[in-house]
């Protein structure tokens, strides 16, 4: 057994994480995500969802509460399955890649939270390729993942003892490119305005922002723009696909 099998299998017992998803909890970080993925999320209601590494259901949750009603989860963990479960049915064991090989041009959305950091270099560029596959032309991928350009960077990389790689907004950017997607935009995940504690954050982060923004500018003549421990980017499959490239 490979450590991921280990890992994995018991995943939620091992985090010390309850049995089952706090839907409370979920819907606070909805509130977040919606302005994260502002302008990125399908229009219609019935669009072809994936959540490739679903873990315990938080984004099924976000979009159920949100009227999509075409939603599939996949997750290499039966613990995070269980408790997925109880939010939505359709959720399947199954590895990323092997998933969405075996979903050829299925989806509307591909999504995927927390989970390229645990792949190798030869497996992300397998998993981006698949996701490519997956979309329908005109098709949108939404990856979150550990931002190594932030200042905290390194503590994201070597957090969780299955993270494989790190990358920053560029790298990932070039990746897309290199799989045959268009149109790559990143985000800053920094703290969102919803009452008075999470006001105080946000002001305090652009107070920091800026300094991070003139450490960039006279150490390098140009500020990189994404300095949040995550981000978020998106890019699209062509809607006249060209394939990735070998």
């Amino acid at each position: 057994m490979n450590y991921r099998q280990k890992i994995f299998t018991n995943y939620r017992t091992v985090q010390a994480l309850p049995p089952q998803l706090d839907l409370a909890a979920a819907d606070h970080w909805g509130r977040a995500f919606d302005t994260y993925m502002r302008g990125w999320l399908p229009a219609s209601p019935d669009a072809a969802i994936a959540d490739v590494g679903c873990g315990s259901g938080v984004l099924l949750r976000f979009f159920q509460k949100r009227g999509y009603r075409n939603l599939i989860g996949v997750d290499l963990s039966p613990e995070q399955l269980h408790a997925a479960r109880a939010v939505c049915e359709n959720v399947h064991l199954q590895g990323a890649t092997e998933f969405l090989l075996a979903h050829p041009g299925a989806f509307d959305l591909v999504i995927s939270f927390d989970l390229i950091e645990h792949l190798g270099k030869d497996e992300l560029l397998d998993f981006l390729a698949a996701a490519h596959g997956a979309l329908r032309p005109g098709g949108r991928l939404i990856l979150q993942t550990p931002n190594c350009a932030s200042p905290f960077g390194i503590v994201q990389r070597h957090a969780d003892f299955t993270h494989e790689i790190g990358l920053t907004p560029g790298a990932l950017a070039w990746l897309l490119r290199l799989t045959g997607f268009e149109k790559f935009q990143a985000r800053e995940q920094g703290p969102v305005v919803h009452g008075l504690k999470s006001f105080v954050r946000f002001v305090l982060w652009k107070c920091l922002r800026l300094y991070l923004v003139l450490f960039d500018l006279v150490e390098t003549g140009s500020a990189q723009g994404i300095y949040t421990r995550v981000f978020i980017s998106s890019a699209f499959k062509p809607a006249a696909a060209r394939p990735p490239q070998p």
